[in-house]
């Protein structure tokens, strides 16, 4: 892994194939926030149903299962004040991104587009919550969703 990815599985299988996708989509978002010379990681979490509920439960009170969750550990004044200094942050986390692998299997087949283009979005998604980036109102989605949709197309990953 590349020192902007630390990647876990909890009752889920390894699989290279979703690393590379991951780490290409993290790095983008890096490049394209002019953040990849920060020395911020994040630590991204790939799961099954039952512990992204848990997860959900504990930390936000909700008890459901969801597709991601997102842990930011900086506020989005202090991810600024970074990138307009580009103060350098010696190998500390931006945050955590839990992904459920069947949840993104599901919406995949349900959205009618392939599993990398999903779990990518997720992962996108992921990111903009950490740089917090929010969908609560409808003009806040707006910026959110431009800012999601401007990385995957760079990637070439469409629907």
């Amino acid at each position: 892994m590349d020192d902007i990815l630390e990647i876990n599985y909890v009752e889920t299988e390894e699989n290279s194939e979703y690393e590379n996708l991951i780490e290409s989509v993290l790095k983008k978002c890096f490049e394209i926030e002019n953040m990849d010379k920060l020395g911020l990681y994040v630590s991204v979490t790939l799961t099954c149903p039952s512990y992204i509920r848990k997860i959900n439960n504990e930390y936000r009170n909700i008890d459901k299962e969801t597709d991601v969750l997102s842990f930011p550990m900086f506020e989005k004044v202090e991810i600024d004040e970074m990138i307009k200094n580009q103060n350098n942050i010696v190998h500390d986390v931006l945050g955590d991104i839990i992904v459920s692998v069947a949840r993104v299997r599901e919406q995949a087949s349900e959205y009618g587009h392939s599993f990398e283009r999903e779990l990518a979005y997720m992962i996108v998604h992921g990111f903009y919550h950490l740089m917090g980036y929010d969908h609560m109102t409808e003009d806040d989605k707006k910026v959110m969703r431009a800012k999601e949709e401007n990385v995957l197309e760079k990637l070439n990953i469409t629907r």
